[in-house]
């Protein structure tokens, strides 16, 4: 500590923000468990209830369904009556933290917590020695992500991020060439290849069990204008009129080669559609950001070090819209707009053409 004389005031107020941090942390896990269990879901549905019928309800032990609504209560999410013992979830609150809020659930965010903290040691290591934590010791990433992402897709991708681009609704009815780089479990690719039968889609991505799963979801739907690959985005081959990448480029390896071969394989009319993290590239002008030390934690915890795991550049998740635009500029592409959808408050989206 510095010799510095300190406000006590502030000293005081700084230590109250941290006790606030600490118990919203740990309320953040007691809400990832409400999402994964069923309880949030159950209890939206439930009029006040006691935790025996609400465990009853949702099959639970109803020793650890009354803890954990002890720590939703004193946390203020849940309301309480002690008169009788019930508990209700306020439909304001249901709004953020149910399946059915679509887009709008945080709770299904905050799974990512337990994700990013069994990684903790690994993440230690490296700063003490340099280098990243492997994509394999985080097993249940794809599965989170899948989750994360098809909320948004099936709310927003067909009607409100395909429109992005003028005139490329029509070209897909009518019948183009797309691929969908990082593609994880592919969900985005089936569902505009069911919205679109008559153009001809693609995915790739490097993760076995993603790619399986893409298949199995694309035969499940009855697909013939799907297929999914394992492969290197950095490269790829072939030649399309749409090429689409999701929060995928900041966690590549390679993002810069990624963008030469995106570029390379767009045809002269074609389109490349990039959704990554709406920040900047200037870490003073992230201050205030509604999601900046999220954006930052994920950074360290999963973006950043997976890359710099592999040998990469380890962009991160907070590589911002200034070096989206070079690294663009750089691949290739002399017209670059952003795009934003109403209601999406992580990402931007870029246009590009050659």
């Amino acid at each position: 500590m510095t010799t510095e004389a300190l406000d006590r005031a502030r000293q005081e107020e700084f230590a109250g923000r941290m006790v606030q941090v600490l118990n919203d942390a740990c309320l953040g896990y007691l809400c990832s468990l409400g999402h994964r269990t069923g309880l949030f879901d159950a209890l939206a549905g439930l009029p006040p209830a006691t935790s025996e019928q609400i465990a009853t309800t949702t099959g639970l032990n109803e020793r650890y369904v009354r803890e954990w609504l002890g720590g939703m209560t004193v946390g203020g999410i849940v309301e309480y009556a002690p008169e009788d013992g019930t508990y209700r979830l306020p439909p304001e609150h249901a709004a953020a933290l149910t399946r059915a809020a679509g887009p709008d659930n945080i709770a299904s965010f905050l799974q990512d917590l337990a994700l990013i903290g069994n990684v903790e040691d690994e993440v230690v290591e490296a700063f003490r020695k340099g280098g990243g934590v492997p994509y394999s010791s985080y097993p249940r990433f794809q599965e989170l992500q899948a989750e994360e992402t098809a909320r948004v897709y099936d709310a927003a991708l067909v009607d409100a991020v395909i429109p992005l681009v003028p005139g490329l609704t029509e070209r897909l009815r009518a019948g183009i060439d797309c691929l969908d780089i990082g593609t994880g479990q592919g969900h985005a690719v089936n569902l505009l290849a069911q919205a679109f039968p008559q153009s001809r889609f693609r995915g790739l991505d490097i993760s076995e069990t993603g790619i399986a799963a893409a298949r199995r979801e694309a035969a499940e739907l009855g697909l013939g204008n799907a297929r999914f690959d394992l492969g290197d985005s950095a490269t790829l081959t072939g030649a399309y009129d749409l090429i689409t990448a999701f929060d995928v480029i900041h966690d590549l390896a390679r993002p810069a080669e990624t963008l030469r071969a995106v570029a390379g394989a767009l045809r002269d009319d074609g389109t490349f559609l990039m959704g990554d993290i709406d920040a900047s590239s200037n870490l003073e002008e992230n201050v205030g950001h509604l999601l900046g030390p999220t954006l930052y934690t994920f950074s360290v915890f999963y973006c950043m070090t997976v890359s710099l795991g592999e040998g990469g550049a380890g962009l991160g998740t907070v590589w911002g819209r200034q070096r989206a635009r070079r690294m663009l500029a750089d691949a290739g592409f002399s017209d670059v707009t952003e795009q934003h959808v109403e209601g999406d408050i992580l990402n931007v989206y870029y246009v590009a053409r050659k």
